[in-house]
């Protein structure tokens, strides 16, 4: 994958080609392209049975709650007001993007909202479906299924059930795009499969010298935080790489926070440098920005070429 924007045409507003011929137009793009890289596969399903061990390899995303959780809860909560104290996000439904073991799945479902986990390791879907069987109230409001972002954005189009095709206010995908293929079709299918004015949630490592060092170098190599092997540093995008994909795709990106983990304490902390890890909030934009209109109000070159090249 690279974090570079692609030069072929993959995603039309409505106004150029209407309801209908987008989501033709998904189904056509989700076929084509995957978000799976089968190596990313491997590894992870070599760590399936391991997500719920607090001390083990996925100890730092267990911590990570502690910002993650309330950045999302307090996000939605500013677009949707109104909701019962206790169950804040009562009524909502989100879509967990890349779950796993569902380590962020079931704390949004305490908070009330409806919430699916999709994952494409069969094994980790199945070590978040025995965790959330002890449960039973938290199991009304989970499910769990084994599929791909596109498999379930190409829903709807093939006269299957309708999960996919705009039914989630929110989708969160939190520390998986760094391990992702094709960040077009992702951006693509979050579009997709979120209503209008629906939030995205990001958290993901920039591409940094610093990065580089604290990220792979030291977590993995020296302090053994997370397995060797575990982060490709060309995969990783800088937020304003993000963002620029994102806006292309029909998002507005409300808000960016840099985020950082302290490997002494195990703690994660809010700081106002994006330099390593970041956490990013965009909102589907309810009517698609005209082409001609965003390259004419941004004057970077790149993204004028990246636009001329999408819409010619």
């Amino acid at each position: 994958m690279s974090s570079r924007l692609p030069s072929s045409p993959t995603c039309f507003p409505s106004s150029v080609l209407g309801t209908g011929l987008i989501e033709q137009g998904c189904l056509a793009h989700s076929a084509s392209h995957t978000t799976l890289d089968p190596s990313e596969v491997k590894r992870f399903q070599s760590l399936a049975s391991k997500w719920w061990d607090e001390q083990g390899e996925f100890g730092a995303l267990h911590a990570m709650n502690d910002l993650r959780v309330p950045f999302i809860r307090d996000n939605l909560l500013n677009v949707h007001r109104g909701h019962q104290p206790g169950k804040p996000l009562a009524g909502l439904k989100i879509l967990d993007v890349g779950c796993g073991g569902g380590l962020l799945t079931e704390p949004l479902g305490r908070l009330g909202a409806d919430v699916l986990g999709i994952d494409p390791v069969a094994d980790s879907i199945g070590t978040a479906r025995l965790h959330l069987s002890h449960d039973s109230v938290l199991g009304a409001r989970v499910r769990y299924r084994a599929c791909t972002l596109e498999e379930l954005s190409a829903e709807g189009e093939e006269g299957e059930e309708e999960e996919g095709v705009g039914q989630f206010d929110a989708v969160v995908a939190s520390e998986v795009v760094e391990h992702l293929a094709d960040l077009e079709t992702f951006a693509f299918c979050c579009s997709h499969v979120l209503k209008p004015g629906g939030s995205l949630f990001i958290t993901t490592i920039n591409k940094t010298n610093l990065s580089y060092a604290l990220g792979i170098v030291a977590a993995e190599q020296l302090l053994r935080i997370v397995p060797r092997g575990t982060h490709d540093w060309e995969k990783f995008i800088s937020p304003v790489e993000l963002e620029r994909l994102l806006e292309s795709n029909g998002f507005s990106v409300q808000s960016i926070r840099g985020m950082l983990y302290n490997p002494v304490s195990g703690k994660w902390s809010w700081t106002d440098s994006t330099a390593i890890n970041y956490a990013l909030h965009a909102v589907k934009l309810i009517e698609e920005p005209q082409p001609d209109r965003a390259q004419a109000d941004n004057p970077d070159p790149e993204y004028r070429a990246h636009a001329a090249s999408t819409h010619n």
